[in-house]
């Protein structure tokens, strides 16, 4: 990926989808000072070439009723490679987790949990912490606030 090489106008363009990715390319084109067919064509290059890797709405938890936000920090018993795949699968299964990254440091992941409530909560943990025989323990903490939360890569 460091070695794709961008000029300022795919940087423009990055920066204009990652905004609003619902723009005409028309529309694009009016933004980043360039013609629609040009930017179609980088476009179509940088999703070829991985940069762009999907086009998605961001959706608000609330709105459908996943009133809770919780980071969990999990530190696993044995970090064997089979065992370390083997909770990623589990995460990337869990349809609560939202974001789950492997780190350095104390624990060994961090996750996003979004769920209804307490009790949601309490579920998750229950089917897929404790059931876990390589969670060693993990930690959790409650979001009371999202101050900040921005999905876009400076480019």
């Amino acid at each position: 990926m460091a070695g794709i090489a961008m000029d300022d106008l795919d940087r423009r363009i990055l920066t204009a989808l990652q905004k609003n990715n619902r723009l005409s390319f028309a529309e694009l084109a009016e933004l980043v000072g360039s013609s629609a067919a040009s930017c179609m064509r980088r476009v179509n290059k940088l999703r070829s070439d991985g940069v762009i890797v999907a086009d998605v709405s961001l959706v608000d938890p609330k709105a459908l009723g996943k009133s809770l936000t919780v980071v969990l920090t999990v530190e696993l018993d044995r970090e064997r490679l089979d065992l370390v795949d083997d909770f990623k699968r589990a995460m990337r299964a869990a349809k609560e987790v939202t974001q789950c990254y492997m780190v350095t440091g104390d624990a060994d992941f961090v996750l996003i949990v979004a769920v209804e409530d307490v009790e949601a909560f309490d579920v998750f943990v229950k089917t897929k912490l404790y059931t876990n025989p390589n969670v060693r323990k993990f930690q959790s903490m409650i979001a009371l606030d999202r101050v900040k939360f921005e999905p876009r890569i400076t480019v």
